[in-house]
């Protein structure tokens, strides 16, 4: 058989059903008659109270904390000229707390401390849960 007979006889196959699924419809009012609310009577809160959260299943979730010092804009022209030595100015005053990023949400304020050698820093202020979600309206 050739591929046209092989899509003429789909064709016709999809007309019979289409047309034996026409005559099968029955009138709206009995569509709707036919159909019953579900019901939901035996529904019950079996939620875990909050204060017996789990918090087990994301204590391995990484994050990305950064802190941020100040940021600036410059244009393309001003950023091709910069070279070892070249200061670009921030939007923070000296003394000013940095910030502390959690994947890209401020969650605190800080100032920069050296342990042992290292980089570090001291939280002074952590945002509220409520303050963080004010800002994300």
């Amino acid at each position: 058989m050739s591929d046209a007979t092989n899509s003429n006889d789909a064709m016709d196959d999809w007309a019979a059903a289409l047309a034996e699924q026409a005559q099968g419809e029955a009138p709206d009012e009995q569509k709707e008659a036919a159909y019953q609310p579900a019901a939901f009577e035996n529904l019950r809160d079996e939620g875990v109270p909050r204060n017996e959260v789990n918090l087990d299943v994301i204590l391995d979730i990484p994050v990305t904390i950064s802190m941020e010092i100040g940021r600036t804009r410059i244009n393309i022209r001003n950023l091709l000229q910069l070279n070892q030595g070249s200061v670009v100015e921030l939007d923070r005053l000296a003394g000013e707390p940095l910030d502390v990023l959690v994947n890209g949400t401020l969650i605190a304020h800080g100032e920069v401390v050296v342990v042992n050698e290292k980089y570090g820093i001291r939280l002074t202020d952590v945002i509220s849960a409520a303050e963080r979600v004010q800002k994300l309206k």
